[in-house]
């Protein structure tokens, strides 16, 4: 297996809580009443495993080998990929910020937790496209089959410690939560 199929497996339950997601903005933007721990819960998701998890990944051991191997063109699509990611976080804080006002019942945190939930959302399909279309198949051509290699090592070794810490279960099932929270829901 490429390292790459790793990532966008990874990809494939990141997608599942941005739909999750993507309908909770939704319904709070037509003014239903959903729990703002179900943000709080996806930030968590997010912070968790889209960023602690699989952009650990990328960032210190992908992007790494990348910057170490090929050249600008690669090296100017990873900058962007670090970019969009910092953005990410960005997003994420501001939606935890807004989802606690809201918890607190102040009802004017409505507008910026909707706002910041899709504009993440908007994001991070954006960018997993990019990943999955661009940036993986430069890897997958790019790297020697010897970077390829340490590439792989490397990220099992995180998936080592995300597994001794428990976190693949406890971010499969809080997707499945998310999901299921949303599914149940008509508007």
């Amino acid at each position: 297996m490429k390292a790459t199929e790793i990532l966008m497996r990874e990809h494939r339950l990141i997608e599942r809580v941005l739909d999750a997601l993507e309908a909770a903005a939704g319904q709070v933007s037509r003014g239903h009443t959903l729990r703002p721990g179900f943000f709080l819960d996806a930030a968590d998701f997010i912070a968790g495993f889209a960023d602690g998890c699989h952009h650990h990944k990328e960032e210190d051991v992908l992007f790494g080998a990348m910057g170490g191997t090929v050249g600008p063109e690669a090296g100017g699509v990873v900058e962007m990929m670090l970019a969009e990611h910092q953005e990410a976080r960005f997003l994420t804080r501001s939606m935890r910020e807004a989802a606690r006002r809201l918890e607190a019942g102040d009802e004017t945190a409505r507008v910026p937790l909707v706002t910041n939930a899709q504009r993440y959302v908007a994001l991070l399909r954006d960018h997993i496209e990019k990943e999955d279309e661009m940036l993986f198949p430069m890897a997958d051509e790019l790297l020697t089959p010897q970077a390829q290699s340490q590439v792989i090592r490397g990220i099992e070794r995180i998936e080592r410690e995300e597994e001794a810490a428990g976190a693949p279960e406890k971010f499969r099932a809080l997707a499945v939560k998310l999901e299921e929270e949303v599914k149940g829901r008509t508007d």
